[in-house]
């Protein structure tokens, strides 16, 4: 099928690359290029209302302005081919998506939240894991594209902002394991039990799921190199406690580690990984393990 993407970022370099492995025939736009790395068997085009001739089109943008800039406020909507879905796959507000929803069905056109699970080497290997949410026949319409780019997709009701909800919460709880292994390791650290040890422990019996195992082998080598960036998951916790607000809810754990985050990038952490805030409360407490 003919499938558009905007946002060559590590993330979406991977998923383009799938895409055109899988025979689809991709047309695509990126803010600042190609970054001298073209993908092979893709079409650069000059402008994001090209990509929105295709028959399905995927934005994978930082965050909610960004969305609203290149596709809102340029009009995008209004030039695109006749019965195009567009599908929003990076995370986004509960609110936004909402918003977005209503904009598409205005202008006739199909909308799916299908934010997605997995870091850019996920992406590369077409291993993602992808929340859908929005119209059946829409979905049914991008299967195809999605299935290029994942190893399952997870479809969740027939209303956008579903997906959204379940995709920041997602990133909430895993920024709750990484809070509680750097915990962990104070306490066991203060009684002469080695990252190591602790976490071969953990990963054989109690948490032997892909989080762990992730963000465990982070931690004890003291890697905080960029896979999901720590600027990028304090907006994401932002998104979190917004859902949270406008539903009256308040969130304990939530206001803890977003504290911690925002700590971390008070400390010039933004460009490094997100597990960063490991990092800080073991320097914090004298546990540093790099």
């Amino acid at each position: 099928m003919q499938v558009g993407l905007i946002g060559l970022g590590a993330m979406g370099r991977g998923m383009a690359d799938n895409l055109v492995k899988a025979g689809h025939a991709v047309t695509i736009w990126n803010r600042s290029g190609d970054g001298g790395q073209p993908i092979a068997g893709a079409r650069m085009v000059d402008t994001p209302a090209e990509v929105f001739q295709a028959e399905l089109v995927l934005t994978m943008l930082a965050d909610d302005a960004a969305v609203r800039s290149v596709i809102l406020d340029a009009d995008l909507l209004d030039g695109a081919r006749a019965g195009l879905v567009h599908a929003v796959t990076a995370t986004i507000s509960v609110a936004f998506a909402d918003e977005l929803a209503a904009a598409h069905r205005a202008a006739g056109l199909g909308y799916l939240s299908a934010p997605v699970f997995g870091r850019p080497d996920a992406a590369a290997a077409g291993a993602l894991n992808m929340v859908v949410a929005g119209d059946p026949a829409a979905i049914e319409t991008a299967r195809p594209a999605f299935e290029a780019m994942t190893q399952k997709i997870w479809q969740l009701g027939d209303e956008p902002h579903q997906a959204n909800a379940a995709k920041i919460a997602g990133n909430m709880m895993i920024t709750f394991a990484i809070e509680a292994m750097a915990e962990a390791l104070v306490l066991t650290g203060d009684n002469g039990v080695t990252p190591d040890a602790f976490f071969e422990l953990m990963l054989g019996t109690l948490f032997p799921g892909r989080i762990y195992q992730t963000y465990s082998a982070k931690i004890a080598a003291g890697d905080y190199e960029p896979g999901f960036r720590m600027k990028l998951g304090l907006k994401d916790l932002r998104l979190a406690t917004e859902a949270a607000e406008k539903a009256g809810k308040r969130l304990p754990m939530l206001d803890t580690v977003r504290g911690r985050m925002g700590e971390a990038m008070e400390a010039g952490m933004g460009e490094q990984d997100w597990s960063g805030i490991a990092k800080l409360l073991l320097e914090q407490n004298g546990k540093a393990t790099d």
